[in-house]
């Protein structure tokens, strides 16, 4: 699109800077915590991955929408990023498996996007001054004006977004594994009966689901409020904690249903926000990370040990909190917060991180494999 023909569109962040862009998507004015993802590829998985909800996300890679978008590579039913930040933006995608561009899809699902930033330069400026608030606007282009609509709006710390992704509904996971997207599985098909999960959704991925039926476990889903005991009603053989966004300390009734489920003795499996749920239940406390973890390849493990690994998280767990019946098992390499925990006498291990891809590499996968070996040995 010539830029003649494009629609000015204004970035402002919290502490008073301005970025002059043009508007690709919606128009009207997006509020959220702008954040960076280092990301080459995989914009459509990360523009509907639940656990952004709340978010206006920055892509460094400098060139966005090449390869269109398609209804396979959902991560939820909608995006779920309040808006997007880009260098440039590909108007004419060209990938096989395209059925709209980038721009028509946002602005199909009302998401604000501004293209023509530096976002080197914002991505530098976030790395020193910490992920903050701001706005994409189209309809504001004064910058104090705007600059008064970001510092009315609540800072993540302290908010639960849970509310608004989770399930409304129980349900069973039913999709097919053999789907289009996969064009091979490094999964054998499950030979043993079924193995049953209840996945508590505080913003799950549709891969996770994926990769735990690959395993060969039968998945309920259920709302991120459920008790304990309709979720013991089910008899499942394992407890599956979903990521999600927001800050993890709010989300109380997932943190008691979690403590009270322990004392079942099945065994549990979290990821991202279930990870820092576990947490919680074990009795640590999280906090707030600078400006987060996001990006495809984040050096994971301990002892001479390392997985490539995807990330999205803005918060981590305190690892001065951790009981001495817990144990680290990864930490990320990067900054060396905690990336993985286990009980050492109950079943319970979980992530910080994303084993599942979608998108990312796939060191991580045998994560679900080690779920699965767990529940079929008690």
């Amino acid at each position: 699109m010539p830029i003649s023909a494009a629609t000015p569109a204004l970035l402002v962040l919290a502490d008073g800077s301005s970025y002059q862009g043009w508007s690709f998507g919606a128009t009207g004015t997006a509020i959220g915590e702008v954040v960076f993802n280092t990301a080459i590829t995989g914009y459509q998985e990360v523009a509907t991955d639940p656990s952004y909800c709340g978010q206006i996300v920055t892509f460094t890679y400098p060139e966005l929408g090449n390869t269109g978008v398609n209804p396979e590579d959902e991560e939820s039913a909608c995006p779920q990023i309040r808006g997007a930040i880009a260098r440039n933006i590909s108007w004419r995608p060209s990938n096989w498996r395209s059925t709209q561009s980038l721009p028509e899809y946002l602005k199909e699902h009302h998401i604000l996007g501004i293209y023509g930033i530096d976002t080197r330069a914002l991505t530098r400026k976030l790395r020193s001054a910490g992920a903050m608030n701001g706005a994409i606007s189209t309809e504001i282009l004064d910058t104090a004006e705007l600059l008064q609509e970001v510092q009315a709006a609540p800072s993540m710390a302290g908010l639960n977004l849970v509310k608004e992704v989770t399930t409304q509904k129980i349900y069973e996971w039913s999709e097919p594994t053999n789907t289009s997207w996969e064009l091979g599985s490094t999964v054998e098909a499950a030979t043993d009966a079924p193995l049953t999960v209840v996945a508590i959704d505080f913003g799950i991925k549709r891969n996770i689901l994926r990769r735990l039926a690959s395993y060969g476990c039968r998945v309920i889903v259920v709302p991120a409020d459920t008790p304990p005991e309709v979720i013991l009603g089910y008899n499942p053989d394992g407890i599956f904690l979903s990521n999600g966004p927001g800050d993890p300390a709010t989300v109380s009734e997932g943190i008691a249903t979690t403590k009270a489920l322990l004392a079942s003795q099945k065994p549990i499996f979290g990821i991202c926000m279930g990870h820092q749920i576990l947490g919680h239940s074990l009795g640590a406390q999280t906090f707030k990370l600078k400006f987060g973890h996001r990006g495809l390849n984040h050096p994971a493990g301990l002892q001479q040990q390392v997985e490539i690994t995807s990330q999205n998280h803005g918060f981590a767990i305190d690892p001065d909190s951790l009981g001495a019946e817990v144990e680290i098992t990864h930490l990320n390499l990067n900054d060396h917060t905690v990336a993985g925990l286990r009980h050492k006498s109950l079943p319970l291990f979980s992530v910080q991180y994303h084993p599942e891809a979608s998108p990312g590499p796939h060191d991580a996968d045998y994560l679900f494999g080690q779920f699965v070996k767990l529940m079929r040995e008690l």
